[in-house]
């Protein structure tokens, strides 16, 4: 108990004297620029008391109980605070803070993202969402009538509006992939897609993770299809909204060409955060999608031509990372994968219970899909806020009835308990 009342101590001292730093100089929180908070206690503190620690880092409700982080998640107090002084110093003279100081920090923010995904800084943009940075790759590559792009019938709606949009545009042919789900079976998700993969294919559109279930593609499997789509003269883009900062892997290890994702999902970053990666050698081919002097240039930042924006909440990316790496890429998801499997192990058994989500390691992690025979996902959804303020997403789209669960860092196995006892009710 000393060590994490220590840690605590130490935490709160340590962050003062940086907001009081940033004070005389309001961009030297700006990314790797941020001081360390002294996590040289939690070595000693065991699981209980460390995992207690971050939940006090969040100011989440003490009503409601929030499984809908996929959605999007909550900032760590520490975040909100770089977020909201950065605010501020905006606000005392706009021009100057935000476009001669803050715009100082996004080179080493840009460094600081491409080092956490394993990638050349030359290869990050920084924009505001995986929408964004997906829409910019979709609708910048040169693609013309006739061209094969093949997509996922259960990919993000943005993603495959973007691609009818396309499709209605410059009549490219689009080729969709259904995976059954749930699916643990290496050889089934990647011959599904292998099989969609012929010579007039230019575009391979995976998703890593299913958002709607929770389903993940191995990053072994995510490779595998990436390597055919090459071998066949075609190229990759990987919608990882769902999986940055939530599983462990860098992006190259997917083999693909274009990524995006958003940083206000499992990194916790301000909302409307996030990143796109196009490697190096592929940046010229990709249209800006917002006005730039050099549109077909090699240079990254020709996709952060985004006008005004707000500049607080991209500089305190930086802090979300800090936070992300005290707990640990490893350590973070081991937890969020023990709270999935805390609850549906109390349940999977329970009559009328159906899982549209794999339960395995490797291929879920933290969300997990849940239906009750006889009900619609919006009817469990609705009851169980109403008796026990259990918050949820219904999931009605396909073949999946259910609804998505997502706890993040800060949820604690008796917020689970609570939704345990709530599905217990409903099955009686």
């Amino acid at each position: 108990m000393s060590s994490r009342r220590k840690f605590i101590q130490q935490s709160a001292a340590l962050a003062g004297g940086v907001l009081a730093a940033a004070a005389l100089d309001p961009w030297v929180h700006a990314a790797n620029h941020i001081p360390s908070l002294d996590y040289s206690a939690i070595p000693e503190m065991d699981e209980d008391d460390f995992w207690a620690w971050v939940r006090l880092c969040y100011t989440t409700s003490s009503n409601i109980i929030n499984l809908n982080n996929g959605g999007v998640s909550p900032q760590p107090k520490q975040v909100q605070d770089v977020h909201i002084k950065y605010y501020q110093w905006c606000n005392e003279a706009p021009t100057y803070y935000m476009w001669r100081s803050l715009d100082e920090g996004r080179e080493p923010l840009r460094r600081k993202l491409a080092k956490f995904c394993g990638t050349d800084p030359e290869e990050i943009s920084i924009n505001r969402n995986a929408t964004e940075a997906l829409n910019t790759i979709i609708f910048g590559l040169d693609l013309k009538e006739g061209d094969e792009v093949v997509v996922g019938k259960y990919d993000y709606p943005n993603m495959r509006n973007a691609w009818k949009q396309r499709e209605k545009r410059d009549k490219i042919a689009l080729k969709w992939v259904e995976l059954n789900m749930p699916t643990t079976d290496d050889k089934y998700i990647y011959e599904t897609y292998a099989a969609a993969i012929t010579p007039k294919t230019k575009i391979v559109y995976l998703t890593h993770l299913i958002n709607w279930t929770g389903q993940i593609i191995p990053v072994s499997v995510m490779k595998k299809i990436a390597d055919l789509a090459h071998k066949n003269g075609a190229e990759v883009i990987v919608d990882g909204a769902h999986t940055l900062a939530h599983t462990v892997y860098e992006i190259p290890e997917l083999g693909c060409d274009y990524y995006g994702t958003s940083l206000h999902k499992w990194m916790c970053a301000p909302f409307g955060s996030g990143l796109m990666y196009v490697k190096k050698d592929k940046i010229k081919k990709v249209w800006a999608l917002l006005s730039n002097d050099q549109p077909d240039g090699d240079n990254i930042r020709k996709f952060e031509s985004l006008g005004t924006r707000s500049f607080a909440a991209e500089m305190a990316i930086g802090s979300a990372i800090d936070f992300h790496n005290a707990i640990g890429s490893e350590r973070k998801e081991k937890r969020l994968f023990a709270l999935k499997k805390y609850w549906t192990d109390q349940v999977k058994n329970l009559p009328g219970v159906v899982f549209y989500s794999p339960l395995e390691k490797n291929y879920s992690c933290g969300i997990a899909n849940l239906g009750i025979q006889g009900m619609k996902g919006s009817e469990i959804e609705a009851a169980l806020f109403k008796n026990r303020k259990v918050h949820t997403v219904a999931i009605e789209y396909e073949k999946v009835n259910g609804i998505r669960v997502t706890p993040n860092v800060y949820t604690s196995f008796e917020d689970l308990d609570e939704l345990v006892a709530g599905i217990k009710e409903l099955i009686k």
